[in-house]
């Protein structure tokens, strides 16, 4: 059952695009994983890289940033549906090698991990509601950052013409530094000599 909460508002097609709102189904150009041949010329060869798909996504760019039209591309990272993201994830688990169990203890314990920031890829959104929409707990997952021009972003929504989710604050702030955190990580070649 969903929980009416203060995690998210409902607003309407025509309010400007800020940190935090959710676009589902958003068509986004990214990168083909394909072989590359650099002896052509490099400005076709990125050209004939670039795919669409089409993936939900929130915006991260800093919502000041948006508001003083500092910005003219959106940083978007891409969320699924926990039972979607389950659906991966025992995939991934049976093709480990050699394969672990999925198990329902393994699951929940990845999922308590998400939760509390423990895998530094991955963030939680809470299921919530506002006005007539809705949505479930999602996965957000920061190894896949993408960027589109802004102007296509709000008309985009403009001319879908329907409400979206926006997270409001401090949730859309945790957010932002969940992907602080998983951005600013440094890996040590050596560590600390321990001297004590």
């Amino acid at each position: 059952m969903m929980m009416n909460d203060s995690w998210y508002q409902e607003v309407s097609a025509s309010e400007r695009l800020t940190q935090g709102d959710i676009i589902l189904d958003c068509p986004i150009a990214v990168w083909m994983p394909k072989p590359v041949d650099l002896k052509n010329d490099y400005e076709e060869t990125l050209k004939s890289s670039i795919s669409v798909i089409r993936s939900d996504v929130v915006v991260i760019t800093q919502a000041c940033d948006l508001e003083q039209g500092k910005v003219s591309n959106v940083t978007l990272c891409p969320h699924l549906p926990l039972k979607e993201y389950e659906n991966e994830w025992k995939k991934a688990m049976n093709d480990k090698t050699p394969p672990q169990n999925p198990s329902q203890k393994a699951w929940a314990k990845t999922c308590d991990n998400i939760k509390n920031g423990y895998l530094w890829n991955l963030s939680m959104l809470n299921e919530g509601s506002a006005g007539n929409l809705n949505l479930t707990h999602r996965v957000v997952d920061f190894s896949d950052v993408y960027t589109l021009p802004r102007i296509f972003l709000e008309s985009l929504l403009q001319s879908r013409g329907y409400p979206r989710l926006r997270l409001l604050p401090p949730y859309r702030e945790h957010l932002s530094q969940a992907f602080a955190r998983f951005f600013m990580r440094v890996g040590l070649p050596t560590g600390i000599t321990q001297k004590w």
